[in-house]
């Protein structure tokens, strides 16, 4: 191999807990405690970057108020980094040079600071900061501590704060006035980096006598507005109790109000509070998807919301509120047929929506005009649709009167960030993304097929097929068949440097979606619920039958990979359907249910029971689902990949399977990826992982 692969024995991975709870008659939930500017030194870098990469991407953007700069996110330095400059222009600048990635930007509505978020080390703990436009004033926001996350929120819409979403440090427990004490001793065992994966947030599900979860102590998610001057103190938004998500997505103008998201994966809600007095006036279900769910009008008296509340597919609802917050009807104002309403955006103006639309994978854009109504909820006026230079749209940013600024993928080349004017046609950045070391010049980037198959149950499945250059249209090859990770994700014809990698080793690839994907209807995503997920194990085994008939794929040259829950069904699968598939690339998968629950970070198992199952209500069908229940059915060589710093899931879950299929004598590799946690996020790490993963398939599928 091309890599340095190591089998690596789990470690004992220490929780950190708190005093007994004293019992009292009243508790107010754990909370973090309120976070300070922390000024930092100054880490602007060069115009442009020291190491230029000679494929970049470039993503995430946000614009100033007047649209005519952007800060966003670029990797040509060899790591996601914060960048900001001209929209039509080349005098971009490094705003911060550190080596921890970012991965959220805003810029300020009065312009004077951009926020950010970044991983330090490349793990999952995160923390947010801000910077002055001109790369000075770098302070750290939220997330000093080791043992917190912090993520980023809306801004006030006079820019005095931004808000702030932090985890409860690990075993803290609500004493007192519930605050979380910086004093608190912490655990002998604890480093900030002692490359295995290090629990974060609140305290993680027990470990009983037989090495598996039995029960969770409590813990929470609080809400910030913070004043990135650091004149003013934070204010307490919310405090969630055992919370898998809480994000601060809006506040009205005049600041009565704020409007957040929180819930599992699957049933999310949105919920109003107001500022003054905490109260919550308002909740309804949303979709799964983009965090940033909706917007006050100019006035407070309307909430735009992405929801799919009693429906199939998310739309546009228009919520009337009262003056002190309360509800007065809700309406559906923009909806399409069989498809979701993904993005949603509203113009600085208030007054102009921008809708981002999933139409079997691929996006469209409309753009409407609100007008107040009398009594009731707003209206939209007719669509103006916005044609679109790639096939998908991952974020929309307002940039100043009459302009959008948009983030694109797809098939083809050239995808990065666009910006577009009232009248003009969409422009490429001059800054934008950079494509070549993925598929080498004078070779055209493949272009997927969609194709439709149904199961064995008669539920309608689809994936995207990429047939390998330079093959006979019937001509027999070697498929790999990709599956995405949520598994709420969904598969899009987008431009995806491993696909091509693979294809250009003579591979075909096949990409489902398997139920439980989203982009398909909430019954779809609904469908894998449980003991569901059996089924969606067969729908791996239908697809790679759809693939042979309908590819055509070999039949004798098959193999299986994804990454997340797509590692997951990568370990099932080889264990499900052992005669099916030649070999396998597991990428940070589960590879045990049970001991996932053990291990993961508290929200993320918060959100996962609803999915999968409850790990003490569930124990038996959580054993029953793990493929290490049948390890012994094992045949096919396997390689797993892990990010050593991955507190999603730890990487003991592919450690053990590793171990398990050598003490039965298949073959199997282990790649642990340094400085990486659940995403891969390095470009050099990512390189590797590419082309170690297509050494692996080339040397197993054997093409001709």
């Amino acid at each position: 191999m091309a890599a340095d692969a190591r089998n690596f024995v789990t470690g004992e991975h220490g929780t950190r807990t708190g005093p007994a709870p004293v019992p009292a008659p009243v508790r107010e939930p754990a909370r973090a405690t309120a976070p300070a500017p922390v000024p930092l030194p100054e880490a602007e870098g060069p115009r442009d970057a020291v190491t230029r990469l000679h494929a970049h991407a470039c993503w995430y953007p946000s614009a100033d108020p007047d649209g005519t700069r952007a800060a966003f996110i670029c990797d040509r330095g060899g790591v996601p980094q914060l960048w900001a400059g001209p929209v039509d222009g080349d005098g971009i600048r490094l705003l911060d040079a550190s080596p921890d990635p970012v991965k959220e930007v805003s810029w300020s509505p009065d312009g004077r600071w951009i926020a950010y978020t970044t991983a330090p080390g490349g793990g999952e703990h995160s923390r947010v900061l801000c910077v002055r436009p001109d790369g000075t004033g770098r302070r750290l926001l939220a997330g000093a501590d080791p043992a917190t996350s912090a993520y980023l929120g809306c801004w006030a819409h006079d820019g005095s704060a931004v808000a702030v979403t932090l985890a409860a440090p690990a075993g803290s427990r609500a004493e007192g006035d519930g605050l979380w004490q910086p004093s608190d001793a912490v655990p002998a065992h604890w480093t900030a980096r002692d490359g295995r994966a290090t629990l974060l947030g609140t305290t993680a599900y027990a470990v009983g006598p037989d090495g598996t979860p039995a029960t969770r102590a409590g813990g929470g998610l609080s809400a910030y507005l913070i004043d990135p001057e650091g004149l003013a103190s934070p204010v307490l938004l919310a405090t969630e109790p055992d919370a898998p998500t809480l994000r601060v997505c809006d506040l009205s103008h005049d600041g009565r109000l704020a409007l957040l998201r929180r819930g599992p994966r699957g049933r999310r809600e949105a919920f109003v509070r107001r500022v003054s007095d905490g109260a919550t006036t308002f909740t309804m279900p949303v979709a799964d998807g983009d965090q940033w769910i909706g917007r006050f009008s100019l006035d407070g008296r309307t909430l735009w919301l992405r929801s799919d509340a009693d429906r199939e597919y998310a739309a546009l609802f228009a919520v009337a509120l009262g003056p002190d917050g309360t509800p007065h009807g809700r309406t559906v104002v923009a909806e399409r047929e069989d498809c979701d309403l993904e993005l949603l955006t509203m113009a600085h103006d208030g007054r102009t929506a921008v809708l981002a639309w999933n139409v079997r994978g691929a996006s469209e854009l409309d753009v409407v005009e609100t007008s107040p109504g009398h009594g009731l909820a707003d209206a939209t006026g007719p669509a103006r649709p916005v044609p679109l230079p790639h096939e998908v749209v991952t974020r929309v940013a307002a940039a100043g009167t009459g302009r959008l600024l948009l983030a694109l993928s797809g098939s083809q080349r050239r995808p990065g960030v666009w910006w577009a004017r009232e009248g003009v046609s969409l422009l490429r950045t001059p800054w934008s993304s950079r494509d070549e070391d993925a598929v080498p010049p004078g070779r055209p980037p493949v272009r997927p097929v969609l194709s439709r198959l149904t199961a064995r149950d008669g539920l309608p499945l689809s994936g995207w097929y990429y047939r390998a250059p330079g093959r006979a249209p019937g001509e027999p090859a070697p498929c790999v068949i990709h599956l995405h990770g949520g598994p709420e994700d969904q598969e899009r014809p987008v431009f995806d440097p491993l696909y091509h990698e693979l294809l250009g080793r003579g591979l075909d690839v096949f990409a489902p979606d398997v139920r439980g994907s989203g982009g398909h209807g909430r019954t779809f995503v609904d469908a894998d619920l449980g003991p569901g997920r059996f089924t969606a194990l067969d729908d791996v085994a239908d697809c790679a039958a759809h693939a042979v008939t309908a590819g055509p794929a070999d039949p004798t040259r098959l193999a299986v990979m994804g990454r997340s829950y797509g590692g997951y069904l990568t370990f099932a699968s080889l264990v499900w359907h052992p005669d099916l598939f030649r070999t396998g690339v597991a990428v940070c998968g589960m590879s045990d249910l049970l001991t996932f629950f053990a291990g993961t970070e508290p929200w993320i198992a918060e959100s996962a029971a609803h999915k999968y199952g409850h790990p003490e209500r569930d124990r038996e069908l959580l054993r029953a689902l793990s493929p290490m229940s049948r390890i012994d059915a094992l045949r096919a060589p396997l390689l797993a990949v892990h990010g050593e710093h991955d507190t999603n899931v730890p990487p003991g879950e592919s450690e053990q399977f590793v171990r398990a299929a050598r003490e039965r004598g298949v073959p199997a590799e282990l790649l642990v990826l340094r400085d990486e946690g659940h995403d891969f996020l390095r470009a050099d790490n990512r390189r590797l992982f590419r082309r170690t993963a297509a050494d692996w398939m080339e040397r197993h599928l054997h093409p001709s």
